[in-house]
């Protein structure tokens, strides 16, 4: 991931606001700055910079009998002198084996078969399968006749078919499916894996498909089931593949165990099927759930602190754990006395192994602290490869040294202290400017990994969140018709996040389609919408592009002073965004600063001069577009190759751009940009723009294709939105970039119904959404995928699926104007009703409850509940919130606290 500056973050001024009033905040854990932990521990044991090897040899450390409690005399029960107490859940992975079972034999008509597939695992299985037929060339595989699939199948695209195995009844071991079909057809083989939804885990032979040959002239390729190829109990467990499903080779056509000419008839009379049954071992990894609790006293006779530690997690559990002295949290080896079984670890950590308790499958320790240090830190080491760790952080237990700070720790969570926000406040920026440090850092970014970072990042997020959370509950709300004075009425507060990234509530409407220009009067027609489209409670609109074109669309400028465009005339669009401002909307210009449409040709015949007030020479064109002979110096990004891509390292050519932008913003009104193909140049340049130009709000078309196999798109999208997030860390996070990850994977779940899709690896939204929200501009459709171009369209009939998540979840989220004057604008304007009136906003919580085969579910903020997908899913009922549906449609469903 790339460098994330100081300055970038800090800009924010709602994190640098200090409230002279006092807010009432619960104390907990969350409360706890210092809880960002900076030295990870990643699953390779790389360890605060040195490498732990699977036999160190460890120096024995003998524990002081006379200052170590025993560990069962320590009661946790009662909080009366607990300073600090805390459980931690922790997962570990645990290797579960079962059997899958195959078995072929004849139904009781005694003329037709049946496959049985089984497997006695728990989990959510789905049998991915389809049939080649007699004649057939190649590995592909063909979907099987309707009258052969089970209940409860979906077609796969045009190539196989997804079939849920059956939950066993009482007393059964297997889950299985069945499928019923006659000798007598065209069928040759019954293809198929194993997929085991709750994992995202492929099971094969071998890492081949199964293949049950129906016909006796197929050749064998060591994966074929059943009695006529020698069948047989295989060894050892199936091989696993996450993602990847690898086609086998089924045999040509022209086999020389066949005749080319022989005819269908002649090859179906070759089937001699003999029933089988066998049992493979299969292992599958579970997610186990255990939990780790910490209590913290005084010992009244040493005035030292006592920790003690203890665990559900089985086995040898061994403790590798330090002291820190400060929030950077640098691990240092405490003073003795050390819990007995304790060994030195390279002079920068002790090691305990954790004793079992007497009674209770849990085991423990005590440690013995000086008062005056800051925190614990620990990690739990199963065995040389199995650390299990916090959130991905190190276990981190603040101390701080004084038994006042502690004390308030152990209170209730129900007990609610009355604490000023500005010291609150205080430390979420000092935490802040920590963490951007460590992962600004040269020697961060070369040692940390990628997921390490990703955390760091996402914890940055929520403490600008919490710090937002405090910003908007201090500052006083206005009546609606009042949102059209905050241009000119100085009195009134100005919420913003940071240069280019609104104040996190922007809900953003595109303002026309692929057909707008035809009518000639586009901004006119627009602007009798104005109060239209402010009412439905749209806070933002992106119009077209407004220069001179030579596409019509707007999108290959030429003359970019000239805004005479067949949307209108530069008066019609000056009087269209003084219309929308009055009516509280904020104004997007799409301007296309990657390329520009030449007006002459050079000396050769191609056109690179340009003219008009910026006229260029072929220097301004870049040296690595072939058809255009520029003298500039090579992109920085991607060729567009309709146009002349323009060099932005040229000082001239950044300076013109530059003007250019101020110029739209003082001559024509505009809030802010939509910036069109921005893969043709560095982000950083994006940064030197919008630092002269100082939009309210902007977001970039960073678009690329997303990872998929064999026609299938991945489940892992990590890549994809990993290039969106380093171009958005390039201009320094001064713009956002539609979410173009979120939308490909919305299309894979809704269209194939696959919901478990909308879950990453981690639980977190898949798209840029889970990363960086509050860069994220979330959106399903807008004029390239949808209206008349139809480069993307979202599946159809499942619009407002699409849009019960974006307007649910943190984001800004855009609707296409297509959308929004259709029969879907109830719907739409009710979403963005819940949306506002729950104050939903670009960086609020997510919390996923459930991405199943046919349902994703999710909880955001603790105030909105929503669920798409035909599956069922219910907020819980019976605890402290009380849900009411607040919106039903077609397979989606929102509910808001009462």
């Amino acid at each position: 991931m790339a460098a994330v500056t100081v300055d970038s973050l800090l800009q924010n001024p709602t994190l640098l606001f200090r409230p002279k009033s006092k807010v009432l905040l619960k104390p907990s854990r969350s409360l706890d700055c210092s809880r960002n932990r900076k030295l990870l521990l990643s699953r390779s044991s790389c360890f605060c910079g040195f490498k732990i090897k699977p036999r160190q040899t460890s120096l024995v450390v003998r524990a002081s009998s006379s200052e170590t409690a025993v560990i069962d005399n320590f009661d946790t029960s009662s909080t009366d002198d607990v300073l600090y107490k805390e459980t931690f859940p922790v997962n570990r992975i645990e290797k579960v084996e079962g059997k899958i079972f195959i078995r072929l034999d004849q139904s009781k008509n005694q003329q037709d078969w049946q496959l049985t597939v089984g497997c006695s695992l728990p989990g959510k299985w789905i049998l991915h399968w389809g049939v080649s037929y007699i004649g057939d060339s190649g590995s592909e595989w063909d979907q099987p006749p309707k009258n052969m699939r089970p209940p409860g199948s979906i077609p796969i695209r045009d190539y196989a078919i997804d079939t849920p195995l059956n939950k066993p009844s009482k007393g059964e071991m297997f889950h299985e499916v069945k499928i019923d079909f006659n000798p007598s057809n065209e069928i040759a083989a019954i293809h198929f894996v194993l997929k085991d939804e709750e994992t995202g885990a492929w099971y094969q032979h071998r890492g081949r498909d199964f293949k049950v040959p129906l016909v006796d002239y197929l050749e064998d390729d060591g994966n074929t089931v059943g009695a006529k190829r020698g069948f047989g109990v295989w060894s050892g467990a199936l091989h696993q593949f996450s993602n990847v499903l690898l086609k086998a080779e089924a045999s040509p056509a022209d086999s020389p165990n066949n005749n080319n000419n022989e005819s269908k008839d002649s090859k179906n009379k070759n089937r001699h099927l003999e029933g089988f049954y066998e049992e493979l071992s299969i292992v599958k990894e579970v997610s186990v759930g255990n939990l780790v609790s910490v209590a913290v006293r005084k010992s009244l006779e040493t005035s030292k602190l006592v920790l003690h530690l203890e665990t559900d997690v089985p086995g040898n559990v061994v403790v590798h754990w330090g002291i820190c002295r400060d929030d950077a949290k640098r691990w240092e080896i405490p003073a003795a006395p050390y819990p007995p079984e304790t060994t030195l670890f390279k002079n920068k950590a002790l090691r305990t192994l954790l004793q079992p308790k007497a009674t209770g499958n849990r085991s423990g320790a005590l440690f013995t602290l000086d008062e005056e240090v800051f925190g614990f830190l620990f990690v739990l080491k199963l065995d040389d490869n199995t650390w299990l760790k916090f959130e991905e952080n190190d276990f981190y237990v603040p101390l701080s040294g004084a038994s006042s700070v502690l004390g308030q720790h152990g209170q209730s969570e129900s007990t609610s202290e009355e604490i000023s926000s500005n010291s609150y406040t205080d430390g979420i920026i000092n935490e802040i400017r920590n963490l951007v440090s460590g992962l600004s850092s040269e020697k961060s970014q070369k040692t940390q990994t990628k997921e390490a970072q990703e955390s760091i990042l996402q914890e940055i997020e929520q403490l600008a969140a919490e710090a937002y959370s405090i910003f908007r509950s201090s500052i006083a709300t206005f009546p609606e018709e009042d949102v059209a004075e905050t241009d000119t009425d100085s009195t009134k507060p100005t919420v913003k996040i940071s240069s280019g990234t609104g104040s996190g509530f922007e809900i953003l409407c595109q303002g026309f389609n692929w057909e707008s220009h035809k009518s000639g009067r586009w901004y006119m027609e627009l602007q009798e919408k104005a109060s239209e489209i402010s009412s439905l409670g749209f806070t933002v609109i992106w119009l077209p592009p407004p220069t001179e074109s030579v596409s019509p669309e707007g999108y290959m400028p030429k003359d970019l002073y000239n805004l005479n465009s067949r949307y209108g005339t530069i008066d019609e669009l000056k009087e269209l965004v003084k219309s929308l401002h009055k009516v509280g909307l904020k104004v997007l210009g799409d301007v296309v600063l990657n390329h520009r449409c030449a007006h002459s040709k050079n000396q050769n015949g191609i056109w690179n001069i340009f003219g008009g007030r910026l006229n260029w020479d072929d220097r301004a064109v870049v040296a690595d577009d072939p058809h255009f002979q520029g003298r500039g110096n090579k992109s920085s990004g991607d060729n567009f190759h309709a146009a002349p891509n323009i060099d932005h390292s040229q000082e001239f050519v950044r300076k013109d751009l530059k003007e250019w932008l101020g110029w739209l913003r003082e001559e024509i009104g505009y809030d802010g940009w939509r910036l069109d193909f921005v893969r043709g140049f560095w982000g950083g340049y994006v940064k030197d723009y919008l630092d002269a130009s100082e939009p309210y709000f902007a977001v970039g078309e960073y678009w690329d294709s997303l990872s998929y196999t064999y026609g299938e798109m991945d489940h892992n999208q990590d890549a994809h939105r990993q290039r969106i997030i380093d171009w958005i860390n390039a201009t320094n996070g001064t713009a956002g970039a539609f979410d173009v990850t979120t939308k490909g994977i919305l299309h894979s779940a809704l269209e194939r119904c696959e919901y478990w899709r909308l879950s990453d690896q981690k639980g977190k939204p898949p798209g840029v959404v889970g990363w960086w929200p509050s860069r994220a501009v979330t959106f399903i459709e807008n004029h390239d995928t949808g209206s008349t171009q139809g480069h993307w369209r979202f599946p159809g009939g499942k619009e407002m699926q699409g849009y019960a998540y974006i307007l649910t979840h943190p984001g800004t989220p855009a609707v296409f104007y297509d959308h929004i004057f259709s029969n879907y604008r109830s719907e739409i304007a009710a979403l963005i009703s819940i949306r506002n009136r729950n104050q939903i906003h670009c960086r609020s919580m997510v919390k996923i409850v459930k991405a199943e085969r046919d349902v994703y579910a999710a909880i955001v903020d603790e105030k909105v509940a929503m669920k798409i997908g035909p599956g069922y899913y219910e907020p819980p009922s019976g605890g402290p919130q009380r849900w009411s549906v607040a919106l039903e449609g077609k397979d989606y469903k929102v509910w808001e606290t009462s």
